[in-house]
């Protein structure tokens, strides 16, 4: 991020460079040098870790609500299946957005290093969504109002050993419908795969490194140019894993399309345009898996297909 970030003219546009070829070729990497203080990544691991020994009664007080999507519980896959994994899912902007039983009853302590670890992970996305859009060549208020006011969101993560890790998948092959995600991971524990040219190839963390995905939203919105990558996360028998997710989306008025900067008679849009809240809505009638999702928002033989 340093590079990315430099007044060094060469630094600069060799580091952006860099950033446009991994987003095309991949939709995943790891940032170091990202500027947020290890004093807060350890603090916030600390409480993380201490949330999840919280007796099973106690973390229940923040359970998911009938027909809600927040708070904490275990992942569905449909069909009565569900992850190898226990989430915390919680809204946190905008802030009015932000259910009063859930972000302001949490723990003092990890409530505190959250807020300030939500701060800056928020001004982290939003540089890194202008560089890419500079890497596209659009302009940055183009990109400003595609984040502005936009729906972020936190997940905590905690995969616990599992006794037959053979029979179970921990987190279902998927991309994610976001903008851009960012992992943390908390206590250094990989399994972590991405899915490359038909195969699933381990993602090896390097420590202190934030992994970045690109999102469903913004390979529709790069038009094709960026991809977001099939993902998923194998369970371990003896081994427990923790991980907090920052997710980017635009707000809830915008449109999920191609940026309009990019397209001409040699560039036709290759995605479908909707609202952000129909494109939420759809997404949630489906089942979650690999990219299906994205193949429902494609044009196909120059048609746009159904919302339905």
């Amino acid at each position: 991020m340093s590079r990315l970030l430099s007044q060094d003219d060469h630094c600069h546009n060799l580091e952006l460079h860099k950033l446009h070829s991994t987003c095309q070729d991949w939709g995943i990497f790891q940032l170091v040098n990202h500027g947020v203080s290890t004093t807060l990544l350890e603090k916030l691991n600390h409480e993380v870790e201490e949330f999840y020994r919280l007796p099973l009664e106690e973390k229940l007080r923040y359970r998911i609500r009938e027909g809600e999507l927040e708070g904490y519980g275990t992942r569905s896959r449909g069909d009565g299946k569900f992850d190898w994994i226990d989430t915390f899912n919680i809204v946190t902007n905008p802030v009015l957005k932000r259910k009063p039983h859930l972000f302001s009853q949490l723990p003092p302590s990890l409530r505190s290093a959250m807020e300030c670890y939500l701060s800056e992970l928020q001004k982290l996305a939003r540089k890194l969504i202008c560089l890419m859009g500079k890497a596209l060549k659009i302009d940055e208020k183009e990109m400003k109002e595609l984040f502005d006011d936009g729906l972020q969101a936190v997940r905590m993560s905690n995969y616990p050993p599992c006794p037959q890790p053979e029979l179970v998948m921990a987190l279902t092959p998927h991309s994610a419908i976001t903008l851009l995600t960012i992992l943390h991971q908390v206590n250094g524990v990989d399994g972590l795969q991405v899915k490359k040219d038909g195969h699933w190839l381990p993602f090896n963390f390097i420590p202190d490194a934030f992994v970045v995905n690109v999102g469903d939203i913004f390979q529709i919105f790069s038009n094709g140019v960026y991809h977001s990558i099939e993902h998923r996360v194998s369970a371990f028998r003896e081994t427990e894993r923790m991980t907090v997710t920052f997710t980017e989306l635009p707000n809830s008025e915008a449109d999920v399309g191609p940026s309009p900067s990019l397209l001409n008679e040699d560039n036709p849009p290759l995605f479908r345009t909707v609202g952000m809240e129909q494109y939420f809505n759809d997404f949630l009638t489906r089942k979650l898996y690999g990219k299906t999702y994205l193949d429902h928002m494609r044009i196909q033989n120059g048609h746009q297909q159904s919302s339905t």
